[in-house]
Parts: C-alpha cells; structure tokens; sequence
C-alpha cells in the first residue's frame, strides 16, 4: 500500500535539479571567497526577499514590486541597484517557480505567455536604453502602485457580481488578440525596465479583466512571462551595460538560498486554494502596496494630482476593458 502511495508522488525533478545546481554553485562560491559575512551586512535584504520572493511565485507581482519600494524609500538603496538586484534575484526565484510550475502540470495560456513575452522582449530593451535614464524614481513608483490600485477596484468589482464567467484559456484566439498581447507585451516590457517587475502584472490586468482568464490560471502564466523578461534584463545589466554594482552582487547572493525555496512554494501553495482566495490575495497586496508607498513618499500636491489622474485613468481603462467583453459575451 506504501508503495503504491509513493508511486503516485511524482517529484519535481526539473526544479530539484536546478535548486541543487545553484546551491552547489552559490556554496563553492561562499565558501572558497569567505563570504558569509554579506548575511549580517544585507540582513534587511534577506528579509524582506523572504516575503518578496513568496509574493513572487503566488501572485503576478514579481518580487521587484517588495524589494523596489522598501530598498528605495526605505533602506535608502539607489533605484539602479534596487532595479539590477531586481533582475538578478527574480532570475533564481522565478526561474525555480516556473520549473516548479512546469513540472506540477500547473494549467497555463499558452498564447498569454508567447506574445506578452515577445512584445516584452522590445519593450525592456527600449526602456533599458531610452526610458530609464528620464524617470524620476518616486513618480514612477506613484504612478506604478496608483495605476494597479485602480486595476485591484475593478477585479474587485467584477468579482462581486454573482455569475462572473472565468476561462481557462482565450477564447476564439484570432490576429486581433495577437496583436493586443504584443501590445501589452510592449508596453510591460518598458515598465520592468523602470522597476525590474511589470509586464506581469499589466498584462495580467488584461487577461482577468478583458479575457476574464481565471486568476489561478493568469498567476502561473504571469510568473512564466516575468521569468522570461528578467533573465533577459538581468543578462542586459550584467553582460552589455555592464552596471551591475557590487552592492547588487552582495545582495544578490545572500539572498539566492531563500527566494530559490520561497518563491515556488508560493506558487505551490496558490495552485491549492480556490480562485476567490487568489484574487481577494492580489488585492490585499495591492491596497498594502499603495498604502505603504503613500506613508514612505508622502508625495506633495503636484505628485498627489499624478496619482489622482492616474488612478481615474486607470479605473476608465480598465472598466471600459470589462464592459467591452460583457458586451461581446452578450452578443456571442
């Protein structure tokens, strides 16, 4: 009877692979350089990508939505070493989410994550070059929590009518949808490129709201998209650019053995809860999300206005994308 039982347990063995390489290698390399004091220096680091990294594989905020605004608003880290951090730390946590999310069988779309993905690809590269250097870091932060609040009220909202119809995949996936994701794609790419994290989460806006994707579906797929996107920014900074700091590097590897455990356990522990559970998660962070970001900039008037306009627009899209598809559900 045991040996039925274990029989039946099939283990991850493309994420045990891949955790036992990066440990091996992360443990060589501590051990022969006498690194372990980077614990003690970046404590705070650890602690908060132990949260950060376990958001990460549970919901379509990728650990750079934690470690940006606590790295720069609170531990005072400069935004382009929170951002290559960023890239470098989501590319072991995220990485061992999705191998995990592969070997479970967790149900993804498919046509989501290739598109998004291709369109992001352009996107992080041109934002890379030519968006980052122009962006004021405590704008950008206020406009990036304010535009996912409003995407929060809306899921909220739709998820509050009784008979909310969700999917598994994109229905009847045609050029125009093609297009949409590659737009997306685009436009997430260059805001991953501002904060190390981004398409996820606005493309997943389109998938709940517009294709009414079901949200334990989007969640792993999301997780893919940004896997993807960062090994590209992390390989852009590290390998081209050049500007990977020390302080990014020290970081990076006292954080390794935790967000490569915490990471998939999120995305472990969101494929077993029901779908409401998923979605009522995504907006406690997002509130907490824009609550602390308000508390740590106590932004001025002008900034107060941006994150007003901002939240209007957002909430305008956003309802217009829903009412958009009931329209076109009523029709079909």
């Amino acid at each position: 009877m045991q040996t039925d039982k274990l029989k039946k347990i099939k283990l991850p063995w493309l994420y045990l692979s891949f955790l036992i390489v990066v440990l091996s290698v992360w443990t060589y390399y501590m051990v022969s350089t006498d690194s372990f004091y980077i614990f003690a220096k970046h404590g705070y680091a650890v602690l908060t990508m132990i949260f950060g990294s376990f958001i990460a594989g549970s919901s379509p905020e990728g650990s750079a939505a934690i470690a940006y605004p606590v790295f720069t608003l609170l531990l005072k880290i400069p935004p382009a070493i929170a951002r290559n951090f960023a890239f470098a730390i989501q590319s072991i946590g995220m990485t061992s989410a999705s191998l995990l999310i592969l070997n479970l069988k967790i149900k993804v779309e498919w046509n989501y994550i290739k598109y998004v993905t291709f369109g992001g690809i352009f996107g992080l590269i041109f934002g890379t070059y030519y968006i980052v250097p122009l962006i004021s870091p405590p704008l950008a932060k206020l406009f990036f929590v304010s535009l996912w609040l409003s995407f929060g009220l809306v899921l909220w909202y739709e998820n509050t009518k009784p008979k909310r119809t969700v999917f598994d995949k994109i229905q009847s996936f045609q050029r125009s949808d093609m297009a949409r994701l590659l737009f997306f794609g685009l436009v997430g790419g260059m805001i991953s490129s501002i904060f190390g994290t981004g398409i996820n989460i606005f493309s997943f806006c389109l998938m709940t709201i517009y294709y009414r994707i079901d949200e334990k579906v989007a969640v792993p797929s999301s997780v893919i998209i940004m896997t993807l996107e960062t090994i590209l920014g992390f390989f852009l900074h590290a390998g081209l650019i050049n500007d990977f700091q020390p302080e990014a590097f020290e970081m990076w590897l006292a954080c390794i053995p935790f967000v490569a455990f915490f990471a998939p356990l999120g995305s472990f522990v969101i494929n077993k809860v029901p779908r409401k559970a998923v979605a009522t998660f995504l907006y406690i962070i997002l509130i907490v999300q824009f609550i602390g970001a308000m508390w740590v900039i106590k932004p001025n008037l002008l900034q107060l206005i941006m994150c007003l306009v901002t939240l209007v627009a957002g909430l305008s899209t956003f309802v217009y994308l829903a009412n958009v598809k009931n329209s076109r559900m009523v029709e079909e």
